[in-house]
């Protein structure tokens, strides 16, 4: 007998603003909870890459990202009801501010009512906290809030004059010390890839669970109250348009360059009916049999003179190219099909060369926002989130329409069966549009 609820306790974190501590206290409770026997699943908002590879390392289940506009109301629906079939516990971790963007973590616990804490670094300041918590908790009436998360908190005596200030309905709901053992390693683009640093963070959620055990507020160290959650009317994630995909086989592009990969696209692109493979750029000498590539998002910018020197893999590529086959590059993909690359230390190395152009990093100035890609195949929904520039390109196809601004948005170029943008591209927004790009229609 199937059901169209479920109930499994759950729990949104925000914060008042960027870097309040929020994907570290998301990862320490997962794990906590997961060294309690229990399945927790871990959502994080938008459309981030990073921050869901520690998480899902923390919680040792698969994250995935929830973003009403790119992928649609009844998507994250499902989501959300599928995790809790399985789950004893779903967190869901914020972005930004509580009530930044739009849609806004605010309204993604709003419409799905998950109870959200709220995550503040109140180093610096004691009442101050209570009243900037008390003002988050009263803008929106249709938010529930959970209680306050007092992050870097220097001693009991600072987080007793918060506790004093709140108003009753408004607990605080653990206090935490400041401890450098729990800092998440951080790059330009975000936090590392947890690839790269998988022994450094198991140190580092060892120490995070001490960390929560160690505080003297446990509200936190227990279940939160169970959420319904509603199966949507329709199930979107599955294609109405069969499997035009059947037959073909895409090689993606994922090593320690290329990992911007959405697990949403790979299961879009299988319903669709394609086989996928993986291979390295940086380490491989030879493409596996493809009717098509994807070169994925990543920090080619970190391993630019390796790629440039894999002369057998840019040969392969070239080749492929040339054959009018279908290629998909996004952002750190179409910095690897430019001429060149510059790093962060200034050096230039040559890269593909299939689409003209120079691409160079920038520091700390960076473009993003959420924007549709419109392709003649259709439109898409994704993202774009870089530090760095392209110059010298050819005219492009056409330009990302962005969610709000009327100016126009990424360039996107099409040579031969090359797509090249520094959009990432959220597939299930459209399965017609992706398959006909995959298959060079």
């Amino acid at each position: 007998m199937t059901t169209n609820v479920v109930h499994c306790p759950a729990l949104f974190l925000t914060a008042p603003a960027s870097n309040q501590g929020k994907t570290t206290i998301t990862a320490a409770l997962a794990r906590y909870f997961t060294e309690q026997d229990k399945v927790v699943r871990v959502f994080k908002t938008g459309p981030d890459y990073l921050d869901p590879q520690i998480l899902a390392q923390a919680s040792k289940q698969p994250v995935e990202q929830l973003d009403i506009w790119m992928a649609g109301d009844e998507y994250c629906q499902k989501m959300l009801f599928d995790a809790a079939q399985e789950a004893d516990l779903i967190l869901v971790e914020g972005a930004m501010g509580m009530f930044d963007g739009d849609p806004s973590s605010a309204d993604l616990a709003a419409r799905f009512n998950i109870p959200a804490a709220i995550v503040m670094d109140v180093q610096g300041m004691a009442q101050t906290a209570a009243a900037l918590a008390t003002g988050l908790a009263n803008f929106r009436g249709d938010v529930k809030i959970a209680g306050l998360i007092a992050n870097r908190c220097g001693s009991e005596r600072h987080a007793q004059l918060i506790r004093d200030a709140l108003p009753e309905d408004l607990p605080l709901l653990i206090s935490l010390k400041r401890d450098e053992e729990v800092t998440l390693p951080e790059r330009h683009l975000g936090l590392v890839q947890a690839s790269e640093v998988g022994d450094e963070l198991e140190e580092c959620f060892t120490a995070a669970v001490r960390w929560l055990s160690e505080t003297e507020d446990k509200t936190l160290l227990s279940l939160p109250d169970a959420v319904a959650f509603y199966a949507p009317e329709q199930d979107v994630t599955l294609p109405d348009i069969g499997t035009p995909l059947a037959g073909k086989t895409i090689a993606i592009a994922k090593d320690e360059a290329f990992s911007f990969i959405y697990d949403a696209n790979l299961r879009v692109l299988a319903k669709l009916g394609a086989q996928v493979t993986f291979f390295s750029p940086l380490h491989d000498q030879y493409l596996p049999v493809a009717d098509a590539l994807w070169l994925p998002g990543g920090y080619p910018e970190l391993h630019a003179q390796k790629l440039s020197q894999n002369t057998a893999m840019l040969d392969q590529i070239q080749t492929f190219f040339a054959a009018h086959k279908p290629i998909l590059a996004e952002c750190g993909g179409m910095l690897y099909s430019l001429e060149t690359l510059t790093d962060l230390e200034s050096n230039t190395y040559p890269m593909l060369g299939l689409l003209k152009g120079a691409g160079a990093m920038r520091g700390k100035r960076g473009c993003q926002g959420m924007q549709t890609a419109p392709l003649p195949e259709g439109d898409i929904r994704g993202h774009a989130h870089h530090r760095s520039l392209s110059e010298n390109t050819p005219e492009p196809l056409s330009h990302g329409r962005r969610q709000r601004h009327p100016a126009p948005g990424e360039a996107i170029y099409r040579e031969k069966g090359l797509t090249a943008s520094y959009l990432h591209l959220f597939f299930a927004s459209n399965f017609a549009a992706t398959a006909a790009l995959f298959n060079g229609a």
